[in-house]
């Protein structure tokens, strides 16, 4: 087992957080106190070449503005004995770890991963840099939503093929890895994250990557055989056009992740959810199941189901010709049918004092004071249960402005 540092530059090391083909990941603190990741790159890595853009890279990460879903980049040093980077201590479990622990996320949630994910990596690209190494270990999913992790390291990934044989890093990598890298193309563009992503979405709807095999060269094979389609058995329907597009073998023919997001977000309209709500139910779900951390108490008024079974029904399509006779929640609340006299609202806290359209949430992005009735309101008449549903979680959403 390898040591761990006391101090790695300015930072105080207080524990190991994990290790892989790259180096190894310590949970450290600042002399202030802020905590931080901190990566020590392998010695084997430390050409002079490597060490410069490394440095290169480092300087330009730290200029990447106008997205939530990087790792903050807070400080490098190429030139030590053991390079190191110090990024932002993102708390959570990786895309990975969640999906091993409590199986593949609904489709509408991995459309807000995809949606979230895209305008971060457009934000990277907008700088001149890539990431070249996304995979559902590099996405953590904490109470912020995904933040995409290990950027800064792609210095270290312009590497030809026969280096990439490192016990740890090619099992890793290789599965999400787009087929001209796999090619040993030391200069990819842009469409290899495109490509990179298509495999973490795939992983988080299915539970499995587009390429396997027993070894990475029987992977490798596969990634860079024209003839060999990517496996997406399992993918909901709903899915497959936009990751199909995403893992095609020429990169000219991957979507840019402005239609990536664009997509994403019409897969989330056609369940009646809003990016935003989208993105709290993609927190709610991931996190209440990493060691219950989710405490806000469930609305009053809202279905005694659990949360699974809450997101479910708010991703269930609209059916108009459900039963007439279903659940109480199913009347239309404007009037009764045979009184006129508006109907009561089932029991729930008091709302006087509170909006009744919830406020713009800081740093969202967004700029509309009010939802899209197309958003809130799937069709006119009888409102199902499921609607319901959503605006309790919307007023919950309201009073956590916060998340």
């Amino acid at each position: 087992m390898a040591q761990v540092p006391a101090q790695i530059g300015r930072y105080t090391v207080e524990r190991e957080l994990g290790s892989g083909g790259m180096g190894q990941v310590f949970l450290a603190y600042s002399p202030g106190g802020d905590p931080v990741a901190v990566k020590l790159i392998r010695s084997d890595r430390l050409d002079p070449a490597t060490r410069a853009r490394f440095e290169k890279e480092a300087l330009i990460a730290r200029t990447v503005v106008g997205t939530n879903r990087v790792a903050r980049f807070l400080d490098a040093d190429p030139y030590a004995e053991r390079p190191w980077l110090a990024v932002e201590y993102v708390p959570g479990r990786t895309v990975q770890e969640h999906v091993a622990g409590n199986g593949p996320l609904p489709a509408p949630l991995v459309a807000s991963l995809g949606a979230l994910l895209a305008e971060g990596l457009a934000a990277v690209h907008a700088v001149g840099l890539l990431h070249r190494d996304l995979k559902p270990q590099n996405v953590m999913l904490g109470r912020y939503g995904p933040i995409l992790i290990d950027f800064g390291l792609g210095a270290f990934l312009d590497t030809t093929k026969d280096t990439l044989s490192h016990s740890g890093m090619i099992i890793g990598t290789v599965r999400c890895m787009p087929p001209e890298q796999a090619l040993g193309q030391k200069k990819v563009k842009e469409p290899a994250d495109v490509y990179g992503l298509g495999t973490i979405l795939l992983y988080a709807a299915t539970g499995h990557y587009p390429y396997d095999g027993a070894r990475w060269e029987a992977i490798a094979t596969q990634v860079t055989s024209r003839q060999q389609l990517p496996d997406l058995s399992g993918l909901p329907a709903s899915l497959i056009p936009l990751v199909t597009k995403m893992l095609a073998h020429d990169p000219a023919d991957r979507p840019a992740l402005s239609e990536v997001t664009r997509q994403c977000v019409a897969i989330l309209g056609e369940v009646g959810l809003s990016p935003a709500n989208a993105r709290h139910a993609l927190i709610d779900v991931t996190t209440a199941s990493d060691g219950g951390t989710d405490t806000r108490p469930v609305p009053d008024g809202a279905p005694s189901s659990s949360l699974w079974e809450r997101i479910a029904r708010l991703a269930e399509p609209l059916d108009s010709d459900e039963d007439e006779q279903a659940s109480p929640l199913d009347r239309t609340p404007e009037t009764d049918e045979t009184t006129g006299a508006a109907q009561q609202a089932p029991p729930g806290p008091p709302v006087a004092d509170e909006p009744v359209v919830p406020p713009p949430v800081a740093g969202e992005g967004s700029t509309a004071a009010t939802p899209e009735p197309s958003a809130t309101i799937p069709r006119v008449g009888r409102r199902p249960a499921s609607w319901v549903v959503a605006e309790n979680l919307r007023s919950r959403y309201a009073t956590h402005a916060a998340l």
